[in-house]
């Protein structure tokens, strides 16, 4: 079983990355498992098109542990297994809290047995790395960090910020940094910031994707690429990503 996390600062397309790698690799017959750690519980609504499905801390807050796997996974129609892990009530509690609680609770509820994911992958809130958030990095959870960013000032900011977390864990043989992500958006000079970026910290650059009217389109309808447009360019971008990814971490399998 592969685990991976993907961090990145909100708004810089995570989300819409993740979820269309997910399906690139389900649509090779993987079974992939995508689960959002992120308290506004939206990583896997266009693979869902468009449905919140129930957050663990939601149920334990209804029903505390009176609740199935079944009651917080849903099958997307692309083949993706979609759990959110959710967080507190807004002004209530610690975020990075609950989505310990979550990781720990989907693991008690047999998600890792009963499903024998392929893959799975962790999307995670990348603008705060606290003990919390950082709990899909450690060694139980994810292998690998993915880190997606712009050239942008405070993306690349953040993206640092999370790669030093990693190399900080790499000392207890938690996850190593997979790599980053260029997701373009069309300012001067952007390749080569994000290649210094990943230079200083001994990584590379994985996959470049273009800033593309066709992504939000798809974010608009609820839906991914890889079902609005799939057999457009920027599909076959994810799909190349996603056997890009699958590749550095099967040292060269194909999927």
């Amino acid at each position: 079983m592969i685990q991976l996390a993907f961090y990145g600062k909100g708004g810089i397309g995570k989300s819409t990355t993740v979820s269309n790698i997910a399906a690139a690799l389900a649509e090779r017959g993987l079974r992939v498992v995508q689960i959002g750690c992120d308290p506004k519980a939206d990583s896997t609504m266009n693979l869902c098109h468009g449905q919140k499905i129930p957050t663990v801390m939601d149920m334990c807050r209804k029903v505390n542990d009176a609740f199935d796997l079944e009651d917080v996974v849903v099958q997307s129609a692309s083949g993706v297994y979609c759990a959110e892990t959710g967080g507190p009530l807004p002004g209530v509690g610690c975020a990075g809290r609950g989505v310990i609680t979550a990781l720990e609770k989907l693991t008690e509820k047999g998600l890792y047995e009963k499903l024998a994911p392929d893959v799975v992958l962790y999307d995670v809130l990348g603008d705060v790395v606290c003990g919390g958030f950082a709990m899909p990095m450690r060694k139980k959870y994810a292998q690998s960090v993915y880190i997606l960013t712009s050239g942008e000032a405070m993306p690349i900011y953040a993206a640092a910020n999370i790669a030093m977390a990693v190399d900080h864990f790499k000392a207890r043989h938690y996850a190593r940094l997979g790599g980053f992500i260029l997701n373009r958006r069309q300012n001067a000079d952007e390749t080569q910031r994000v290649e210094q970026l990943a230079q200083d910290f001994h990584s590379t650059i994985v996959g470049i994707l273009a800033d593309s009217e066709m992504v939000r389109a798809a974010d608009n309808a609820h839906r991914i690429v890889l079902e609005t447009a799939a057999d457009s360019e920027m599909a076959a971008a994810y799909r190349h990503l996603a056997e890009t990814i699958y590749a550095r971490e099967t040292g060269g399998a194909p999927c």
